[in-house]
């Protein structure tokens, strides 16, 4: 494989590789250096690079890049269940199955496509995912990445059955972080959440910011379209702003769970954590012919500059 495809801008293009387990990946560039890589194997995004080739992404040492098995780290699509809270998979089989490219994407808005390398991926119920979930969907998935190394992610879900269906959602993200010690999320102050480590009791946030001294598995409701997670030790901050995605899942496993975990590094819980743009506590329900649209876009700034730039409060 190898070929590259034409997109919007003439600068940036996509290109087609496989990984070593012969699955086919795409890798979006922008001119000024930076890169994301997509697997077709659940339609995840497996790495994010910035203009000086830093990984930006958490991507487990002892990840399994094995289908029907899900990668640990990137950004899984977790559809049409987050979690165990229903009868299918955890966090449901989007990720695992293959995605097909879109070769006739519909273009960007012509406000938004400058300087963006994009791909379109699709996926459609096979046999099997009918007999476990018996509603015809398409989903389309676009994976961008802009002139500043902005990474987005925008997921369609179209219902093509004959009669309504419900689902959760969740863009499962794995950041990269110097130490979890270091870190703290802003924008989720005084908001409700769900506790998955207390039978999901639901609790009021009380503290300033989100700092991290011990496993946390929380739902975030109604949140702002825009989370701060800022990281001390690098000095620079993700900014993650959404649309459609009302909830904030915030995970990280700590020492214990880590350790319980096949495909996950004993001490590897110190550098990731987990901020997901989803939809959870009221799930999506579409009639026939009726589509969803949830947009997630994360950059990354300097800290000193995130409060002088970004409003949390304005989001997208």
């Amino acid at each position: 494989m190898g070929h590259s495809v034409a997109v919007w801008d003439h600068k940036a293009a996509i290109e087609i590789t496989k990984d070593w387990n012969e699955i086919d990946q795409v890798v979006l560039r922008n001119p000024q250096g930076a890169s994301v890589r997509v697997s077709l194997h659940g339609g995840q995004v497996v790495s994010w690079r910035n203009e000086q080739g830093e990984e930006l992404l958490f991507t487990s040492s002892k990840a399994i890049f094995r289908p029907p098995k899900a990668m640990r780290g990137g950004i899984p699509i977790c559809f049409p269940q987050f979690g165990n809270c229903g009868s299918l998979e955890q966090h449901g089989f989007a990720r695992n199955k293959i995605w097909t490219i879109d070769e006739n994407p519909p273009p960007l808005p012509s406000n938004d496509s400058q300087g963006k390398s994009f791909v379109d991926l699709l996926l459609k119920p096979s046999e099997e995912d009918l007999k476990c979930w018996p509603h015809s969907f398409e989903f389309r998935l676009r994976v961008s990445l802009s002139t500043n190394g902005d990474l987005a992610l925008i997921s369609r879900v179209r219902n093509i059955n004959g009669k309504p269906f419900s689902f959760s959602f969740a863009y499962h993200t794995y950041l990269s972080v110097s130490d979890i010690s270091e870190v703290r999320i802003e924008g989720l102050e005084t908001l409700d959440y769900l506790d998955n480590l207390c039978q999901k009791e639901r609790f009021t946030e009380q503290g300033d910011a989100i700092t991290f001294e011990s496993e946390v598995d929380r739902v975030y409701l109604s949140s702002p379209n825009a989370v701060a997670v800022l990281d001390h030790g690098r000095k620079r901050t993700y900014v993650i702003k959404k649309e459609g995605l009302p909830d904030v899942v915030v995970w990280n496993p700590w020492e214990k769970k880590s350790k319980a975990m096949m495909d996950f590094g004993d001490e590897e819980y110190k550098h990731m954590l987990c901020v997901d743009g989803a939809a959870i506590e009221k799930p999506i329900t579409l009639k026939p012919g009726e589509e969803w649209r949830g947009r997630l876009e994360i950059s990354v700034v300097p800290s000193s500059f995130c409060g002088e730039h970004f409003d949390l409060q304005r989001g997208l």
